[in-house]
């Protein structure tokens, strides 16, 4: 499946698949690509333009670019030192390619992420949006492994985000995970206290049932739901999540949606992760054995991929633009020349055939190793 002579036919052929085959389509004008994206088709449309999606209904309404940049990893997580000012470079690389939605947390670093956030782009304000998150608890910059969304440690997060990123108000606070002792309505009342203060434009909620977002969001309308969701970890279509969003209007964003950098393709059973920056080492399915295994699904979306000039990470990234138009997948980088990558995945026109025989093929192979380890996996669903 590898050789240069690969066609569609036959990764079609060779899936025991059919299908009519997949064409690149000419541009479209400004007009057209209102439309286009919501199948994958190119929509940049020139002046470095990125084509906008909507996430959330009414008075939650919040529009951004159909890419957002995950901010996380230039500190926390991912193996990665880059210098500052390399960073800073990229988020502004980043802006002028037409990203206007840019994502961090208070517990990334801690705090360190959203400092360099607030360096990079509080320049821009007016022109992109910085969403951050509270929920994990932080005691004098260390995270403490519990949860705390009280009223009081709400609030105090709030300022002290708002000081970090140099904003006057937060575009949007997320609840990055839901705490046992604190209900959803509770959280949502002091959410929406915030926002009559012009502290917090929208709010959303991370990994979390169908359940609690309709609690939440009957006190305090939602703009978005941020939970893993790629093509090898499809819960959110299976526990009613994306259901409950379609249903109430309420925005949907995707965290690592390339799954922490796997989808790639540059990542295998021989690398090595920082074990004191990066919790991949600590997830079942970073393991040596189970990365070796879930490669051939990557293969897969390389295979797919190849005769279009497709990267598999736009592969991936594509598949969730076309899932639905009110998806904002936020991809991160240290890379410029991962930015671009990402960037150009609008530039492939691909029929829903074409991906739902693409879903088929990942779907067919069974994935090995489970998203987090037992104590991060409590913290989720709830």
């Amino acid at each position: 499946m590898g050789n240069k002579d690969f066609s569609r036919r036959g990764f079609l052929k060779t899936l025991g698949l059919t299908g009519a085959a997949l064409t690149i389509g000419p541009a479209f004008n400004k007009v057209e690509a209102a439309t286009a994206i919501v199948e994958g088709r190119k929509t940049i449309t020139g002046n470095n333009a990125l084509p906008h999606r909507t996430l959330g209904t009414g008075k939650a309404a919040f529009e951004v670019s159909a890419l957002g940049f995950g901010v996380m990893g230039m500190t926390y997580n991912r193996s990665q030192h880059p210098d500052k000012k390399q960073c800073i470079r990229l988020l502004h690389e980043a802006v002028e390619r037409g990203v206007t939605l840019f994502d961090t947390a208070i517990i990334y670093g801690p705090l360190t992420n959203e400092n360099l956030a607030g360096e990079a782009l509080s320049e821009f304000k007016g022109r992109i949006n910085v969403t951050t998150k509270f929920g994990h608890e932080v005691i004098a910059g260390k995270a403490t492994g519990r949860q705390d969304s009280s009223r009081k440690t709400i609030r105090q997060y709030c300022e002290d985000s708002l000081r970090r990123l140099k904003l006057e108000t937060l575009p949007m606070f997320y609840q990055h995970r839901a705490d046992p002792n604190t209900p959803a309505e509770e959280v949502a009342q002091t959410i929406s206290e915030l926002m009559k203060e012009g502290k917090v434009q929208h709010w959303g909620m991370c990994e979390v049932s169908a359940d609690t977002i309709r609690k939440a969001h009957a006190v305090c309308p939602l703009t978005a739901i941020q939970s893993e969701y790629h093509l090898m970890h499809r819960l959110v279509e299976e526990n009613g999540v994306l259901d409950v969003c379609r249903e109430l209007g309420i925005g949907f964003v995707p965290y690592s949606p390339i799954n922490r950098g796997f989808l790639g393709g540059t990542l295998n059973e021989y690398t090595v992760f920082d074990v004191n920056n990066d919790n991949r080492h600590t997830l079942p399915r970073f393991q040596p054995d189970t990365m070796r295994a879930n490669t051939r699904i990557v293969n897969v979306l390389q295979d797919f991929g190849r005769p279009l000039g497709m990267t598999s990470a736009q592969v991936a990234l594509g598949w969730l633009l076309q899932k639905a138009p009110w998806i904002v997948p936020i991809p991160g980088t240290t890379k410029l020349s991962h930015l671009e990558e990402n960037l150009r995945t609008f530039d492939f026109n691909l029929s829903s055939k074409e991906w739902h025989e693409l879903e088929n093929a990942v779907a067919a192979i069974p994935v090995m190793g489970d998203r987090y380890n037992a104590e991060q996996q409590r913290q989720v669903g709830r």
